[in-house]
């Protein structure tokens, strides 16, 4: 179930064939979901319910074929690895991987292993794999770091274009949004021909948020479910941290787009997916790690200093006038905010640790709400 199957119909653009970041050509997503339950009984732990997303920039090798890019931090409770090098080159020049806020070196680790295996052998190289996170520690035995290297090999194996899974699947598998079962989202829109036509595609993982500030396409859908009509996923325990109480959490947002952007405009379509997260009620909370990076997969002849199979003097680039960007942001904005909330539609009922259960937001009950609106 996807937000617009729903008749939820967010913004004016119009999405790709797929409403995924998948429709930017060359982009592929895979996941690898781990489903256990053997540690539940054990307190303080809880079922396995986590994973590994990989979004692959482009079909070439990205370790040598690296893209524009730039970033942009809402709030730095969170991770994510290999930002220094894209602020410094302006570049990405890896995978983007998402896990878990304890499997982030496995990760990491699991994407030099991908990097050394597309080099020649005799190949002297570095790498600075980008791999961000959020926290699971509710729904998943976060302590048990599941998350291996093999289950990012088989995500990276795995990426495909076309539709994207959503809700409870590989990264996105324990995480909980606005109080919600939450996870992967994704959505794209197409700016207008004047525009010059391009793709913008985003994918989060929604891991943020407080019911009561939840708003889709404008209605208060948090204050017309409150806890007293569905309970919040919180340890049951006096005195516990915010983190516990299901109270903030984080939210990574991936930009892709096809249109020919250097890196400032990059970290400019970066910024804007705030917006989206702000239209959701999302407010980059003290222990929300909200961490956004965009791409453009334009300009391919990009050298990756001397790891590039050439290496000219000078490289010719196009970019896009900042006169026709807006509509850019406009889509930037719109495609996070469906992202989320088909993170939210799709996503499923969880029971993790000590029997927090994050319930999954029902789509019957969220077009009643919507009707009693008048936006269906």
């Amino acid at each position: 179930m996807r937000a617009r199957e729903l008749g939820i119909i967010i913004g004016t653009l119009s999405p790709g064939p797929n409403d995924a970041i998948t429709d930017v050509a060359g982009v592929r997503v895979g996941s690898t979901t781990l489903i256990g339950e053997e540690p539940s009984l054990l307190a303080g732990r809880g079922p396995i319910h986590t994973g590994v997303t990989v979004v692959m920039p482009h079909e070439g090798n990205i370790w040598k074929e690296p893209l524009f890019a730039g970033c942009h931090s809402l709030n730095g409770n969170g991770e994510m690895t290999g930002l220094e090098w894209v602020r410094e080159s302006g570049t990405l020049m890896s995978p983007i991987a998402l896990t878990n806020t304890h499997s982030v070196g496995v990760v990491r680790d699991a994407l030099v292993i991908d990097a050394i295996a597309n080099h020649n052998p005799e190949d002297i190289f570095w790498a600075l794999p980008v791999v961000a996170e959020t926290y699971d520690g509710l729904l998943n035995d976060i302590n048990g770091l599941h998350v291996k290297p093999e289950h990012v090999a088989q995500a990276i194996k795995v990426a495909s274009a076309g539709p994207v899974a959503e809700g409870n699947v590989g990264s996105g598998t324990g995480m909980i949004c606005h109080d919600f079962k939450g996870g992967i989202g994704t959505a794209s829109r197409v700016v207008p021909a004047a525009s010059g036509g391009y793709t913008v595609g985003v994918l989060v993982q929604a891991n943020h948020g407080r019911r009561e500030r939840l708003q889709i396409n404008g209605v208060p859908v948090g204050e017309a479910i409150p806890h007293s009509e569905m309970p919040i996923p919180e340890l049951p325990m006096p005195g516990s941290s915010p983190i516990y109480r299901g109270r903030g959490g984080s939210i990574i947002v991936i930009v892709a787009t096809d249109a020919p952007l250097i890196p400032t405009q990059c970290a400019r379509l970066a910024q804007r997916a705030g917006l989206g997260i702000a239209r959701t009620g999302g407010v980059g909370e003290h222990t929300s790690g909200d961490i956004f990076l965009a791409f453009s997969t334009a300009n391919r002849g990009i050298p990756a200093s001397e790891y590039s199979d050439v290496t000219p003097l000078t490289v010719p680039l196009t970019m896009l006038s900042n006169t026709y960007i807006t509509d850019l942001f406009d889509a930037v904005v719109e495609a996070t905010e469906e992202a989320i909330v088909n993170a939210l539609v799709a996503a499923k009922t969880m029971t993790g640790r000590d029997g927090v259960t994050a319930h999954g937001l029902d789509p019957d009950r969220l077009v009643s709400v919507m009707r009693h609106h008048g936006r269906l």
